[in-house]
């Protein structure tokens, strides 16, 4: 669930705290998700509902420190710069993508948990899966690879 969320957030202390605010919030109401059918859905969805807030509230205090000129890299909780070039790019994907690559792919989970767990159609799932490789192809270099390969 940390890693789920730190992917998302880009934050490792930010992922720690709100994982675990995800499995308090569990343990409060689990008289009513013990009875649904994957409660660890319902977690990864609060967990995941969680970065989305915390990332639009550290957008809104970037925006405030820039405004006062203060430099983002001083924010604390940042990602150093030799982070993890895939999951950068992640970060820089459309929300939903990011999400639903980081579910399928860090979470292991497949395209009708993930649908599931964000409440949108196995379809789309799989469209936003699609659309998000092919970015990540894209900024990644991997189209450039690929025909540096094949050419003669």
């Amino acid at each position: 669930m940390v890693a789920l969320v730190y992917v998302l957030s880009g934050s490792r202390w930010a992922a720690e705290e709100l994982a675990q605010d995800a499995f308090i919030e569990a343990h409060r109401k689990w008289g009513v998700i013990a009875d649904y059918d994957d409660p660890g859905a319902w977690v990864r969805r609060v967990a995941v509902n969680k970065a989305r807030s915390w990332g639009r509230r550290r957008s809104a205090e970037a925006r405030a420190y820039a405004k006062h000129a203060v430099r983002n890299r001083d924010l604390p909780g940042e990602l150093p710069e030799s982070a993890d070039q895939f999951w950068s790019a992640v970060r820089g994907l459309p929300e939903r993508q990011a999400q639903i690559v980081a579910l399928h792919y860090l979470d292991d989970r497949p395209v009708d948990d993930i649908a599931a767990v964000l409440g949108i159609s196995a379809g789309t799932v799989k469209t936003q899966l699609h659309r998000a490789r092919a970015t990540l192809a894209a900024r990644l270099g991997a189209d450039d690879a690929s025909r540096e390969g094949t050419e003669s």
